[in-house]
C-alpha cells in the first residue's frame, strides 16, 4: 500500500452481534479494511454490544459497556442505535456494511491535518499491564482511551438469527479504560489484563476523545511484548 498523502488516522468503531444477522457483511468489511490499510493509520475497533443476547444467542464477546458506548455516542450525535453501526473518528456515522460511503470517508479522513498526535507503549507486569503515552502537537482537551483489542475469533453459531453460521471476527475489543491526561501530555497507567490474553494476539489500540463532542483528535497502536521470565 502506498503511505497516504495526508498525516491523517481512521478510527473506525463498529458496534455489532453475533445474533444479528445484517452484522456479518459488516465485520467482513471492517476485516477487509483492516487488511488493506497495511501500515497507514487506521485503526478498527469491533464493540459486541450485548442487547442483542435476549433473542436467542448470548454473544461471548458482548459487553454492556460497549452497549453504553454506543448509546453514548447517540446522545452526542447519532440518529438512532442499531447494528451494524459504524463510527468513524467518532463524528460521522453510517451503516456498518456501506463500504462506498466508509471508504470514502477513511480516505478524507486520511488525507487530514490532525492538530495532535499520540504515542503508546504497553509492558506486561505480571497480571497487569503498564501502558506509558505521550502527545505532542497542539494542547487538546480531551480523555485517553485504551482498548485491548483481541485481533482474530472464530465462532459457531448455534442459534439466533444466524444459527447455523460460522463467523469470523476481527479486532475485537475485549476491555476499554478511559484515563485524565495529565497537564504534561504524558504518563502511564495500569490496567489488569483480562482473561486469555495472549501478546501474539493481541494489540492496543488507543486515542484522544473530546468528551464533549465525541470527536477523536489522534489516535495510536502499539503491540505488547512478550513478559521477560522473571515476571
Amino acid at each position: 500500500m502506498d503511505s497516504n498523502s495526508g498525516q491523517g488516522f481512521a478510527v473506525l468503531e463498529l458496534f455489532t452481534s453475533e445474533g444479528c444477522s445484517s452484522c456479518p457483511p459488516a465485520d467482513e468489511l471492517l476485516e477487509r479494511i483492516q487488511k488493506d490499510a497495511g501500515n497507514k493509520p487506521v485503526y478498527v475497533l469491533a464493540y459486541h454490544v450485548d442487547y442483542w443476547n435476549r433473542l436467542g444467542w448470548k454473544d461471548v464477546f458482548s459487553n454492556p459497556d460497549f452497549s453504553k458506548r454506543q448509546y453514548w455516542y447517540n446522545s452526542k450525535f447519532t440518529s438512532q442505535v442499531y447494528t451494524p453501526q459504524l463510527i468513524l473518528n467518532g463524528k460521522t456515522e453510517f451503516v456498518g456494511s456501506d463500504e462506498e460511503q466508509i471508504r470514502n470517508t477513511l480516505t478524507a479522513a486520511l488525507n487530514g491535518k490532525p492538530i495532535t498526535t499520540l504515542s503508546l507503549q504497553g509492558h506486561q507486569v505480571g497480571k497487569n499491564l503498564n501502558i506509558t503515552y505521550l502527545s505532542e502537537g497542539q494542547p487538546v482537551q480531551g480523555k485517553l482511551i485504551v482498548a485491548m483489542v483481541q485481533k482474530h475469533a472464530v465462532s459457531i453459531i448455534k442459534a439466533g438469527e444466524n444459527k447455523g453460521r460460522t463467523l469470523t471476527h476481527a479486532q475485537i475489543v475485549k476491555q476499554f479504560s478511559t484515563f485524565s491526561l495529565s497537564p504534561e501530555r504524558k504518563g502511564s497507567e495500569t490496567v489488569v489484563l483480562p482473561a486469555g490474553f495472549d501478546t501474539q494476539k493481541w494489540e492496543l489500540i488507543g486515542f484522544i476523545q473530546n468528551p464533549d463532542t465525541g470527536e477523536i483528535l489522534a489516535a495510536a497502536k502499539t503491540s505488547v511484548p512478550s513478559p521477560s521470565a522473571s515476571l
